[in-house]
């Protein structure tokens, strides 16, 4: 079983250079296999942007895989998105992971750009124009429906060939195919129920196998918003706390949380590992470093090793 940890990024007094570095240090001495952030362009949520964030952890560690998950990646503009990717790619020396996503129907395309009538389309074919920008070809050509590239020199391309792993979420038995035609690996959303992400584990087995894909080669893992604490009352309470922070006042979001003491935390994560989880990003939802790191500990010393 693998373990990912949540990094920190939501702005407070101690979200500083040498508060992150610490964080990111400590995880890596601590085991965790990689290090994720998210992203939200418009929400009440302070949130630093997800890439330039990783660029900066990627000087902060030497092993630690970074990761973000997920890009709304039909709000970028796609040759500007795979430089910028790149960019971390290289800086970590190979450690990045994407996550990609078309993003909800009620997003606000229009804010961006986007005709709300065609964002799948226009997901799918960015997609396409960010892989052939990380090719090796020395000069991309793409002809699409709503980009032309005439034979243009795009470099340097990423360190992980063909490009970096491409991490899927969703929810939709279409959103699940694409996942599955297009891309390496799911991420189960925070926002979702273990219950739900059984569902949506049963369903990409059967695209693996109807797409003819190697399921050893497609990793199926999931964000766990988390808050240990020995009175489970309060780590209720915490939990309910910090995810508000993240969504506002959604109603349902309190029953995704896995909260209360070790114990109860470490039934919680079993649970999810049993419903088809190979990897388990653990995000605590503290209100700072501080309080993140206090529960990075306890997870890594008194919820993990109960896991096996």
């Amino acid at each position: 079983m693998r373990f990912s940890i949540a990094i920190p990024q939501l702005v407070s007094d101690d979200l500083d250079g040498d508060g992150l570095r610490s964080y990111l240090v400590r995880a890596e001495e601590l085991g965790f296999e990689g290090g994720w952030v998210l992203e939200q362009i418009v929400g009440e949520a302070p949130l630093l942007a997800p890439l330039e964030l990783l660029a900066y952890c990627a000087a902060c560690t030497p092993r630690l895989r970074l990761g973000v998950a997920v890009l709304v990646t039909s709000l970028h503009d796609p040759l500007q998105l795979a430089s910028a990717a790149t960019a971390v790619d290289r800086l970590s020396h190979g450690r990045l992971d994407l996550g990609v996503a078309p993003g909800g129907g009620s997003r606000d395309f229009a804010a961006f750009g986007v005709e709300k009538s065609t964002y799948i389309s226009y997901f799918t074919e960015g997609l396409e124009l960010m892989k052939a920008a990380w090719s090796d070809a020395p000069k991309v050509r793409f002809h699409g429906r709503f980009r032309e590239v005439v034979d243009l020199p795009i470099q340097p391309k990423p360190v992980q060939r063909p490009h970096p792993p491409l991490w899927f979420g969703g929810r939709a038995p279409k959103a699940l195919a694409r996942a599955v035609r297009h891309g390496d690996s799911f991420l189960g959303a925070g926002s979702s129920t273990t219950e739900s992400f059984a569902g949506v584990v049963t369903t990409l087995h059967r695209e693996l196998s109807q797409q003819r894909k190697d399921p050893t080669h497609f990793t199926i893992a999931k964000r766990v918003y988390l808050m240990v604490d020995n009175d489970a009352a309060r780590a209720r309470e915490r939990a309910l706390a910090g995810l508000r922070r993240i969504y506002g006042q959604r109603p349902d979001i309190g029953s995704v949380a896995v909260c209360g003491t070790p114990t109860d935390v470490a039934r919680g994560l079993a649970e999810v590992i049993d419903a088809g989880a190979q990897m388990l990003l653990l995000n605590p939802v503290g209100p700072d470093v501080m309080q993140n790191r206090e529960q990075m500990e306890r997870l890594a010393a008194e919820v993990i090793p109960r896991l096996g």
